[in-house]
Order: structure tokens, then sequence, then C-alpha cells
């Protein structure tokens, strides 16, 4: 017959144990939800577009080179604008013309001031 203070030890890991079998069969529910949800469309667009958006951060950085910037720019946040802006001017086809000058005359300033920059690094 075992003591008072072994049935004490043995409740205690018992109940242990149970809770551990708790623990454990939510963190297996927590991670099918996570699975199903990853799964949904919408998620995986989101996948997608991170994915691409990452690849080409990766090309823009190596194309334009060490210390070119690009690490700081977050297009998970710049791209709904740059969308947005786009839209916007498609609406109006008197202002693509000059936007796309806009644009280039904008993006060869950064070029410059990015050169600039790096030749004075040097």
């Amino acid at each position: 017959m075992a003591s008072k203070k072994e049935l004490a030890e043995l409740a205690v890991a018992k109940e242990r144990l149970v809770r551990e079998g708790e623990l454990y069969r939510l963190s297996a529910l927590r991670a099918k939800h996570e699975v199903i949800h990853a799964l949904q469309p919408q998620a995986l667009l989101h996948g997608a577009v991170d994915q691409a958006i990452g690849a080409l951060q990766a090309r823009l950085g190596n194309f334009i080179g060490q210390g070119g910037g690009l690490s700081s720019i977050n297009f998970k946040t710049a791209l709904p604008l740059v969308v947005t802006a786009v839209s916007w001017l498609s609406r109006r086809k008197r202002l693509v013309k000059p936007a796309i000058a806009v644009a280039v005359l904008a993006a060869a300033g950064v070029a410059w001031l990015m050169r600039r920059k790096s030749a004075d690094e040097i």
C-alpha cells in the first residue's frame, strides 16, 4: 500500500500529465487553424506578393549596388500608394505622359544622388 505522500506525488504527476496533454491538444488545434488560414486565397496572395517584393528588392539592390538605399524602403507600405496613384492617373488620360516624364526625371535625380553619395563615401 502506498503512503499518503506517494499518493499525493502521483496525483501531482497525473495532474501535470493531464495539463501537458491539454497543452499538446491546444497546440495541435492552433497549428491546424494556422494551416487552414494559410491555405486561404487571400493569404496565398499575400505570400506570393511578399515573395515577389523580396525578389524585386534583392534584384534592384544588386543592380544599384551597395548602399543603394532600397533596404530602407518599405515596399508593402509604398505599393498601395503606387497602385492608387497609377489608378488615378489611368482615369486622367491627359496626365499620363507628364507623369511618366516626372517619374523618369525623379528616377534620374535619385540615381544621380545615389552615385554622388557612393562616390563621396569612397
